[in-house]
C-alpha cells in the first residue's frame, strides 16, 4: 500500500560517490556564478571611476578585507554553519529558518479521510513550536522581510552583472558605450526565456562555462600577482582594520559588500541541491578561484598605476587590450554573468515555492523540471515579473554605482537577517548553549551589522529601491498568510460531523423492483436520507441518539439522484468541510457516490497508478468515500474519475452485491468536481472610536485585497480538470 510503504515527506537529496561529484558540478553552474563575478565590479566599488588612486598600502588593505570578509561569512558562516540549518525536507533561506522554529504540523491523512468520527482514530499529530506564540509574527515579518529582498536580489544580481560584464566593451570600443543598455536588454531578455528548460539542463549547460570561468580568474589572478607578489601581505587581518583607522571612510564597506553578493544563494538553493555538493565545490574550487583573483587585481592596481582605474577587471587582464585574452575573458564573463543571473533566479523560485507550500503566497502555477529533486522549479509568473523588473532596472539606473548600491544594501539586510533567525534557531531548536548562540550572533552579527550600516548610508543613492520593493513583497505575503489563516481557522470551525448532517435510515424506506443480471425481478428496500431542515443548533448542542429518529419534524427528505460528486478538501482536518453543507442545503439531494478527496504530493517524480488512491468507505451511509489522491510532484493534477471508481468497485466487491457496484459505476459516468469558493467578509473585532478605524482597516484589507487576490489565484488553478467539469459553491465567510 503506498501509504504504508512511501515515505510521504520529502528529505534531503542524499548522494555519495560521482553522482556526488556531479552534484558538485552542477552547482557551479546555478549557485556560485553570482558571487563569481564579484570580481568584475567590487574593486570598481571601492574605489569608483573618478577618485584619485589608491596608494600601496590602501590597495592592500582592500584587498585584505575583501579577503577576509569572503572567509568569514561565505565561508565560515554559510558553508559551514549557515548549511546546516536547513528543513527536513532539505530547503534553505530565511523562510526555512522560520519553518525551523514554527514547524508546520504533520498530515494526517488518515484524519482527513475521516467522515463521521466513527471510524478508529489515532490523536493528532502535530509539532510544537519552540518559540512561545508571541513571539511568531515578529519572527515572521522578519523572515518574510528577509524573503523579499532576496526576491529583490533576483532583480538586481542580472541587472548588476551583465551590466557589468557589457561595460567591459567600451574599454576596448569606447564608441559603443552607448549600447550598453541595449546590449544588457537583449541579453536578459534571452536568460529568462530559457528558465521554462529547468534548473538541471541550464546547469548542465552553465556549469562547463562557470567552471572555466573560474579557472581563468585563478589563472589570471596568478599572473598579475607575479606583478607585485608583495600583495600577499593582504592575509594579514590588520592590514584591513588599518585602512579604516588610516581612511576614516567607513562607506569603503559598502564597496567590500559586493564580492559577497550571491552568498545567500548557497543557502537560497539549498533545495535544488544539498549540503555536501555545495560545501565541495566551494571549500575545493571556487573559493581559491576568488582570493587569487582578487589578489591579481591589487597587485595589477599597485603596479599599474592609474591606467587601471577606469575599469579595474578588464584593465588587469594580462596581455594587450583588444588582445585575444581580453576577448576570451570578455566572452566568458557575458555568459558567467548570465549564469550569475542564473543563480538569484533559481533561488527565487526556490523561496517561492517554499511561501507558497506554507500558504504565504498566492497559489501561483510551478513547474517541476527534475524527476530527482523536488525543489527544482519553473514559476512562469515569478520568471516574467523578474523579467520585466531586471529591465526597468537596468533602463532607469544607468548609473552603475548607484545600481550597485542598490544590489549591495539587499544583500546586507538579508545577510543580517539569517543571523539573527539562525542565533535564535541555536539556542531553541538546536538546544545549545546560550553562550553558543549569544557568541555566533556577536560575531556575526557585528561582521553582518558593519555591512548593514555601510549600505544603509546609500539609501538616498539607489538602495531606496530594494527597500520599497522588499516592503511592498513583506506586506503582500502578510497579508497572505494573515488572512488565508484566519480562512482555513473558518474552514476548520464549520466542518461537520457526517453523522450529524445526514441520516439514513432503512426502516422507514421504500421498496423497489430491482433487475437481476439473470432477468429476475425481485423487492428491495431503499433507504431514505435525511438532512436538517434548519441549522439553529451546533453539533454539540444535538444529542446523536435524538437524531437516529426520522420521525421529527425537522429533519426533512432528501432524494438519491444517479450522479458523482467529488468535493475537494482544500485544507486539511476531520469531517466533511463547508462545501458539502452548503452544496446540500442549496440543491437538496444526494448524489449516489459522493467522494471526499483530499490530495498529499510525496517526494517522487511520478506515482505509480494502482498507488494513487486509498480510500475509506463510510459504514453509517451507503456511497460516501473518503480518499487521498497522492501524487509525485511532477505528476499533473487530473482526478482519473475512472480509475478512481475502480479503485472503490474493487473495494465493494468483498461486500456489497453485483447490482450495487453496477449502480456505483453507472452513477460514475457523470462525474462532477465541487471546490469551495470562499466569498470572505470581515468581522468587527470590537466597539468604539479606536475599533472603527480598525474595522474599516480590517475590512479594506480583507475585503478588498485579499478578497480579489483570492479570486485572482483559485486554489483549482494548477488542476488539469476541465473547467465544465467544475462547480464553485460560494460561501461566506466572515472571517
Amino acid at each position: 500500500m503506498l501509504e504504508n510503504g512511501l515515505n510521504s515527506k520529502r528529505t534531503p537529496v542524499k548522494l555519495r560517490g560521482i553522482p556526488l561529484l556531479l552534484l558538485s558540478f552542477q552547482t557551479l553552474g546555478i549557485i556560485y556564478s553570482d558571487i563569481g563575478t564579484s570580481p568584475l565590479y567590487t574593486v570598481n566599488g571601492l574605489w569608483p571611476v573618478g577618485t584619485d588612486v589608491p596608494s600601496e598600502e590602501d590597495v592592500i588593505g582592500g584587498i585584505s578585507a575583501i579577503i577576509w570578509s569572503l572567509s568569514l561569512l561565505p565561508l565560515l558562516k554559510y558553508v559551514f554553519i549557515s548549511l546546516r540549518f536547513g528543513t527536513q525536507e532539505g530547503e534553505g533561506g530565511s523562510f526555512a529558518l522560520y519553518q525551523g522554529l514554527y514547524p508546520p504540523e504533520d498530515k494526517d491523512f488518515d484524519s482527513d479521510r475521516t467522515l463521521t468520527g466513527d471510524s478508529q482514530q489515532g490523536a493528532k499529530r502535530t509539532k510544537m513550536p519552540y518559540l512561545k506564540e508571541t513571539f511568531r509574527w515578529p519572527l515572521l515579518l522578519w523572515c518574510l522581510f528577509g524573503t523579499s529582498l532576496t526576491m529583490a536580489d533576483g532583480i538586481f544580481t542580472p541587472a548588476v552583472s551583465i551590466t557589468s560584464a557589457i561595460g567591459g566593451i567600451a574599454v576596448a570600443k569606447p564608441s559603443v558605450t552607448s549600447n550598453i543598455v541595449p546590449i544588457s536588454v537583449v541579453l536578459l531578455l534571452v536568460l529568462f526565456v530559457a528558465q521554462q528548460f529547468g534548473t538541471s539542463r541550464i546547469a548542465f549547460t552553465f556549469a562547463p562555462v562557470a567552471c572555466i570561468w573560474f579557472l581563468l580568474l585563478a589563472g589570471t589572478g596568478i599572473a598579475n600577482i607575479t606583478q607585485h607578489p608583495g600583495i600577499f601581505r593582504a592575509f594579514d587581518p590588520s592590514r584591513a582594520v588599518l585602512l579604516f583607522v588610516r581612511t576614516g571612510n567607513y562607506g569603503l564597506l559598502s564597496g567590500v559588500l559586493l564580492a559577497l553578493t550571491g552568498c545567500e544563494a548557497m543557502f537560497a538553493n539549498l533545495g535544488q541541491f544539498n549540503i555536501r555538493s555545495i560545501q565541495i565545490s566551494f571549500t575545493t574550487f571556487v573559493y581559491p578561484a576568488l582570493v587569487l583573483a582578487y589578489l591579481g587585481q591589487g597587485a595589477r592596481l599597485i603596479s599599474g598605476g592609474p591606467g587601471t582605474m577606469g575599469n579595474v577587471f578588464y584593465t588587469t587582464i594580462p596581455g594587450p587590450i583588444n588582445g585575444g585574452l581580453f576577448w576570451v575573458m570578455f566572452v566568458l564573463a557575458i555568459l558567467a554573468t548570465i549564469i550569475a543571473s542564473q543563480a538569484m533566479i533559481t533561488a527565487t523560485f526556490s523561496l517561492v515555492q517554499q511561501v507558497i507550500n506554507m500558504k504565504g503566497f498566492p497559489p501561483i502555477r510551478m513547474l517541476y523540471t527534475s524527476d530527482t529533486i523536488q525543489g527544482q522549479v519553473y514559476i512562469p509568473a515569478i520568471n516574467w515579473a523578474l523579467m520585466v523588473a531586471t529591465i526597468v532596472a537596468v533602463a532607469v539606473f544607468k548609473n552603475l554605482t548607484n545600481l550597485g548600491n542598490a544590489y549591495g544594501f539587499a544583500v546586507a539586510t538579508v545577510m543580517f537577517s539569517t543571523s539573527v533567525l539562525l542565533a535564535v534557531q541555536m539556542y531553541y531548536v538546536k538546544k545549545w548553549p546560550i553562550i553558543v548562540a549569544l557568541g555566533y550572533f556577536f560575531i556575526f552579527g557585528f561582521f553582518d551589522g558593519l555591512f548593514w550600516g555601510a549600505a544603509l548610508k546609500k539609501v538616498p543613492e539607489g538602495a531606496w529601491v530594494p527597500l520599497l520593493i522588499g516592503i511592498v513583497l513583506m506586506l503582500i505575503m502578510t497579508l497572505w498568510t494573515w488572512a488565508k489563516s484566519l480562512e482555513d481557522d473558518f474552514d476548520g470551525a464549520n466542518r461537520k460531523n457526517l453523522r450529524h448532517f445526514i441520516q439514513q435510515n432503512e426502516k422507514t424506506g421504500v421498496s423497489v423492483n430491482v433487475r437481476a443480471a439473470n432477468g429476475a425481478i425481485t423487492e428491495q428496500s431503499q433507504a431514505l436520507y435525511y438532512l436538517p431542515a434548519t441549522n439553529t443548533h451546533s453539533d454539540s448542542d444535538i444529542d446523536a441518539k435524538e437524531r437516529a429518529s426520522a420521525d421529527e419534524p425537522e429533519w426533512r427528505e432528501l432524494q438519491r439522484i444517479p450522479t458523482c460528486a467529488i468535493f475537494h478538501k482544500i485544507a486539511q482536518g476531520k469531517g466533511v468541510p463547508h462545501t458539502f453543507v452548503g452544496f446540500i442545503r442549496q440543491w437538496p439531494a444526494l448524489p449516489r457516490v459522493v467522494i471526499f478527496l483530499s490530495v498529499c504530493v510525496v517526494p517522487i517524480a511520478r506515482v505509480p497508478r494502482d498507488d494513487r488512491y486509498v480510500l475509506t468507505k463510510v459504514r453509517t451511509i451507503d456511497g460516501f468515500y473518503g480518499v487521498t489522491y497522492y501524487i509525485g510532484f511532477r505528476d499533473g493534477f487530473d482526478v482519473n474519475v475512472d480509475d478512481l471508481i475502480d479503485k472503490i468497485c474493487d473495494f465493494e466487491k468483498t461486500t456489497s452485491s453485483p447490482a450495487t457496484i453496477r449502480e456505483i459505476r453507472a452513477a460514475a459516468v457523470t462525474a462532477t468536481h465541487i471546490a469551495p469558493h470562499y466569498h470572505v467578509v470581515s468581522k468587527n473585532v470590537g466597539a468604539g472610536p479606536v475599533f472603527l478605524v480598525v474595522n474599516w482597516l480590517r475590512r479594506y484589507l480583507v475585503e478588498d485585497v485579499y478578497r480579489r487576490l483570492a479570486t485572482m489565484f483559485p486554489e483549482t488553478a494548477n488542476w488539469l480538470t476541465s473547467a465544465d467539469e467544475i462547480i464553485h459553491v460560494g460561501i461566506n465567510a466572515a472571517i
